[in-house]
């Protein structure tokens, strides 16, 4: 059975740092794109950055573009998700997903096929 684990969220003052992690078991995903996505209570969840098979090629949501960087491990089946000036607006709740459908470095939800249960990230002034 297919399973994709968030962990590393948690509480960080405004300008910090922290680092998301998505492992993955079940199934290897190193050929395919892998995203991150993020959604706080009573809005719709947002994309915020994915990689390709390889990881030779990334994408950003403008709003954290040259602050979080995604990066994955292909022999650990992880991805991970780096995030560094961190703002009052980055709180959320954040996903990782894999797109095994070929839709490429894809922002929208449709185009991922599985999804992590979520951390929570609260960055406090």
């Amino acid at each position: 059975q297919v399973q994709l684990v968030d962990s590393g969220g948690g509480l960080v003052q405004a300008g910090g740092s922290l680092r998301l992690s998505c492992a993955a078991s079940g199934r290897t995903f190193s050929s395919y794109a892998r995203g991150w996505f993020r959604q706080v209570p009573g809005k719709d969840r947002e994309f915020v950055a994915a990689i390709s098979g390889s990881g030779g090629s990334t994408r950003y949501a403008d709003s954290v573009k040259g602050r979080f960087t995604i990066s994955r491990d292909n022999a650990k089946n992880t991805v991970y998700l780096q995030m560094n000036s961190l703002k009052l607006e980055d709180t959320a709740v954040y996903y990782c997903a894999v797109d095994t459908s070929g839709y490429g470095l894809g922002s929208r939800l449709v185009e991922y096929d599985y999804w992590g249960q979520g951390t929570q990230v609260t960055v406090s002034s």
